[in-house]
């Protein structure tokens, strides 16, 4: 029997039990295909991180939910990376930074670290600006699958489809009472998804609970195998670009941070920053990040 060490980080929380849940297995190379598909499954979590091959340009990874490989994820490199850099598999640069490469199967990306100056460690990762399309035309199956009705959309944005390492549904709200209205039907929503070539749905609303927030949000993603996620780094760094898209964010300056609320409807609070960085009023750079807490150390055994 072999044994594998695992750890359990709750991603865009300064504190246990807030953000979204990822674990971190290392040492996975040995680990086949159908073993990880298993042990994603055991595990439960939104996401499990199967570490390949750590380098000095980057690390190889892999990332599983309880049904799918995932593409990106951004809640899991947020948990990867802190776990790495906690247990000393990785080290800063006598600055307290540096950057390096995660490579998954279908994707490179860059990801920035950062020593705070309360010593936690602030992971940012790049992703490519996502392409928006019209949303599918059946909205009004839509509201009906999350309880709402017409009067709930925020009339002045439109609901737009944004294609990026997930294909999220945007779909603007008129404000936190729109939000705490939702009554998801899941099962419909994966019908829904699966029917339009869509993997989550994001609900946003300008009206925060947090002054220091820009928006509050709510992300389904049952086709994924996630009912609700408590936070979502490649939602959230969909929805700046949204916002940057209908001139939403002052573009006269040149990097803007958007704090982002998510996770209050599940007891789970999460904080994610997304950092934008435009030229002439377009995205030049698009990062998403925060920090994450670890919650539970244990052992795989195969």
């Amino acid at each position: 029997m072999k044994s594998f060490p695992f750890a359990l980080y709750d991603a865009f929380s300064d504190t246990a039990f807030g953000g979204s849940q990822a674990a971190v297995i290392c040492d996975a190379s040995a680990i086949d295909a159908d073993q990880r598909g298993k042990i994603a499954r055991e595990i439960g979590m939104p996401a499990t991180a199967f570490v390949e091959a750590i380098d000095d340009s980057g690390i190889t990874a892999q990332f599983l939910s309880t049904v799918m490989e995932l593409p990106m994820c951004g809640h899991g490199t947020i948990c990867l990376f802190s776990h790495l850099l906690e247990t000393g598999l990785l080290r800063l640069s006598g600055g307290g930074e540096r950057s390096l490469q995660l490579r998954l199967p279908k994707a490179t990306a860059a990801v920035s670290l950062r020593r705070r100056d309360d010593g936690r460690f602030q992971v940012l990762l790049d992703i490519a600006p996502p392409v928006f399309e019209p949303p599918p035309s059946h909205i009004g199956t839509l509201l009906t699958l999350l309880g709402l009705d017409a009067d709930a959309l925020d009339s002045g944005l439109p609901l737009e489809t944004a294609h990026g390492d997930f294909i999220h549904l945007l779909v603007p709200l008129a404000g936190l009472g729109a939000m705490r209205s939702v009554r998801p039907d899941f099962n419909g929503m994966v019908e829904f998804c699966n029917a339009n070539g869509i993997e989550t749905i994001a609900l946003f609303c300008s009206e925060v609970e947090d002054p220091s927030n820009r928006i509050h949000v709510r992300d389904f993603c049952p086709a994924v195998g996630v009912s609700e996620s408590a936070a979502a780094g490649t939602t959230n760094a969909a929805l700046t670009s949204y916002l940057v898209r209908q001139d939403l964010l002052p573009k006269e300056r040149e990097q803007i941070r958007v704090n982002a609320e998510q996770g209050l409807e599940l007891g789970r609070p999460s904080s994610i920053q997304s950092i934008v960085t435009l030229d002439n009023g377009e995205i030049a750079r698009l990062q998403v990040g925060g920090v994450a807490t670890r919650v539970f150390d244990g052992q795989v055994y195969l």
